[in-house]
């Protein structure tokens, strides 16, 4: 980016935002509906202004999984600009007229509306823009595609 950025959840809340009701998939098979509210996607990043080279958006989460034999692993997803750019992608702050829960994601989740369940990271606390995966964590794109998990996860 030309410019890194940092926002408060207030500051968030007070920049336009949108609310909708879409189906959240998940790659287990069941589904649910939800009435999601939060900030466009969209205009938070062109305050940063992304530099040419920019192909996706990496999200690191305050979670962890794993454990067991091996020690917990920090939780990451990622999304490619066309879907960050998407109108329905949002960082949701809001679940059903309500502050968005903690164990729905709170302070801050990532809506990405074309994708599977695993893609719309909870617990988002830093957005890092990157050309390449190569070096975060297992290099695939996030916690769940490091074991496996297909990298788009689109519905």
């Amino acid at each position: 980016v030309e410019e890194e950025k940092e926002f408060t959840l207030a500051e968030l809340r007070n920049m336009p935002s949108r609310t909708q009701i879409t189906r959240h998939d998940c790659v287990e098979g069941w589904s649910c509906i939800a009435k999601w509210t939060g900030t466009p996607l969209g205009p938070v990043l062109d305050q940063a202004r992304l530099k040419p080279g920019a192909r996706f958006l990496v999200y690191h989460c305050y979670d962890t999984m794993g454990g067991g034999l091996s020690k917990p692993e920090p939780y990451y997803e990622s999304c490619d600009l066309i879907d960050a750019y998407h109108p329905q992608t949002i960082l949701a702050y809001g679940l059903n007229n309500e502050a968005l829960p903690v164990e729905n994601g709170a302070p801050v989740r990532v809506r990405i509306e074309r994708a599977l369940g695993y893609k719309q990271p909870k617990y988002v606390h830093t957005i890092e823009v990157v050309d390449s995966f190569a070096g975060i964590a297992g290099g695939k794109g996030g916690y769940w595609e490091d074991h496996g998990y297909d990298w788009y996860g689109g519905i």
